[in-house]
C-alpha cells in the first residue's frame, strides 16, 4: 500500500479523526472516525509519524477545498478558516463514488471473523476493550473500503452456515448499525465507535449458547430462557469486570432488548444506540436459519427492522432500509423474467440494485453467473427469494469479481 506522509495538525482533541492514519509501512493506527481522548494519545501517534493512504489522501484534500470554500462564502473570520479540518463526515467516501477494491476481501474478512470469534467465545482478562477496539477498527476499515462487498459476504454467511452464527451476527448487526447511524445526522460521528463495538459484545454473555441454539431441534429449557432474558445485562457487567470503561457502549449493551419505539431524539443517547442495536439485530436474525426455522426473503426482514412494536414506522429502522436498501447484497431476488439472481451492489434506489442471475427462468443453475440491470425492462425484481429456495453453492469469490 503505497502511504503519504501527513501533518499531525489533523489530530484535535475531543474531535474523531477525519481520516485512517497509519505508520510508515501502512498498518492502520486510527480507524477514520475515532475519537482522540487525550494528549497523551495524540503524542504517541506523533510519535509513530503519520501517514494516509493514497486514496484518503486525495478524498481530504478535496473534502479540505470544500470545508474553505464553504466558510469563505459565509464570510467566516480569517482565524477560523486558517483553523477548518474536515470531520469524519466530510471524509466518509461518496456513495456513488470510485471505491477502493480489496486485494482478497473473502481473506481480509475471514481473518476478523477468527478474531473476533476468539475474542468473543473467550474473553480474555487482560486487554479485552483494546482487542475489541482493534477488531473494530479492522471492520471499520474493510467496510469503508468496500460495503457491498462486506454486506454481501456478511448477509450471505448469515443465511448459509449455521456452524458461525453467533459471530458471523455480530458482525453484520455491527456493520448494519454504523452504515444506518450514517443516515443518522442529528447523531454526533463520536457515538458511532460506542455503537459498534456495543453491537459486537451485545451477546458477550450468551455466545455459546447462540451457536448451541442456531443447531437446536428442541424448544427453549427453563434454563435456556433465563439465560436469554438476562444476557444483556450480564454481558454490561462481566465487560466492567473486564475493565471498559466506555459508559455509551455499556449502557447500549444494556438495554438493547428493552429500548423504546418512538422518535429517537426523545431518548437518551444510550436508549437511542441500543434502539439502532436493537432493530439491526432483528434485521440480521430474521436473514438467518435455525434448526427449528428457515431464513426469511430480505423483503420480510426488512419489513420487521422498519416496523415497530405497534406496526408503525420506526426511526432506526428506517435508517437501516436507506442504508441497505430492500434487497442488500448477499439476498436472493426473483426478477421479471423469473430468474433467481444474488444482489451485488446496493443502487441508486432501494429496489434497483446490480444483480446476477443464478439460477435460469427454468429453474436450472446457470453454467456461469449473470449481471442483470435491475433497471431494464425485464430484469425488474418481482420479490424477494428465502435462502432455503436456492440450493446452490455459489463462488463468492467470482461474485465478487462480478460486482
Amino acid at each position: 500500500m503505497a502511504v503519504i506522509q501527513f501533518p499531525a495538525t489533523v489530530l484535535r482533541l475531543g474531535h474523531p479523526v477525519p481520516i485512517a492514519l497509519r505508520d510508515a509501512a501502512g498498518h492502520l493506527l486510527l480507524a477514520r472516525g475515532t475519537l482522540l481522548e487525550s494528549e497523551a494519545q495524540r503524542q504517541q501517534l506523533i510519535a509513530r509519524g503519520l501517514y494516509v493512504d493514497e486514496t484518503d489522501s486525495d478524498q481530504f484534500k478535496k473534502a479540505l477545498a470544500g470545508k474553505l470554500d464553504s466558510l469563505v462564502r459565509q464570510n467566516a473570520l480569517l482565524g477560523q478558516i486558517a483553523r477548518a479540518q474536515p470531520d469524519a463526515r466530510d471524509c466518509a467516501p461518496a456513495a456513488n463514488g470510485a471505491r477502493r477494491r480489496l486485494a482478497d476481501p473473502i481473506a481480509a474478512w475471514g481473518g476478523v471473523l477468527l478474531r473476533a470469534s476468539s475474542l468473543l467465545h473467550d474473553p480474555p482478562q487482560a486487554d479485552f476493550a483494546g482487542r475489541v477496539q482493534r477488531i473494530d477498527a479492522d471492520v471499520l476499515e474493510l467496510l469503508d473500503a468496500d460495503p457491498d462487498a462486506a454486506l454481501l459476504m456478511l448477509i450471505h454467511s448469515s443465511t448459509r452456515d449455521t456452524h458461525q452464527y453467533s459471530v458471523t451476527h455480530a458482525l453484520l448487526v455491527s456493520a448494519v448499525c454504523e452504515l444506518a447511524a450514517r443516515h443518522l445526522r442529528a447523531w454526533p460521528a463520536d457515538w458511532r465507535a460506542s455503537l459498534r463495538r456495543a453491537a459486537l459484545t451485545m451477546n458477550l454473555a450468551m455466545t455459546g449458547l447462540q451457536d448451541h441454539l442456531a443447531l437446536q431441534d428442541a424448544p427453549l429449557s427453563p434454563r435456556q430462557r433465563e439465560v436469554i432474558d438476562h444476557h444483556a445485562a450480564r454481558a454490561a457487567a462481566q465487560m466492567r469486570e473486564l475493565g471498559v470503561a466506555d459508559e455509551l457502549w455499556l449502557h447500549a449493551v444494556e438495554h438493547h432488548h428493552a429500548s423504546h419505539p418512538g422518535p429517537l431524539a426523545a431518548l437518551p443517547a444510550m436508549l437511542q444506540l441500543a434502539r439502532l442495536i436493537q432493530r439491526a439485530d432483528i434485521f440480521a436474525a430474521r436473514l438467518s436459519p435455525r434448526k427449528l426455522r428457515q431464513a426469511l426473503p430480505a423483503t420480510a426482514a426488512a419489513k420487521a427492522a422498519y416496523l415497530d412494536e405497534n406496526q408503525q414506522a420506526d426511526e432506526a429502522g428506517a435508517a437501516i432500509i436507506k442504508a441497505l436498501g430492500i434487497y442488500p447484497p448477499g439476498s436472493y431476488v426473483r426478477l421479471a423474467s423469473s430468474e433467481v439472481a444474488l444482489v451485488l451492489r446496493r443502487g441508486r434506489r432501494a429496489n434497483e440494485p446490480l444483480v446476477a442471475s443464478v439460477i435460469s427462468r427454468n429453474g436450472t443453475p446457470l453454467g456461469e453467473p449473470a449481471v442483470r440491470d435491475t433497471r431494464v425492462r425485464g430484469h425488474e425484481i418481482s420479490g424477494g427469494v428465502a435462502p432455503h429456495e436456492v440450493k446452490l453453492r455459489l463462488n463468492l469469490e467470482r461474485l465478487l469479481q462480478l460486482g
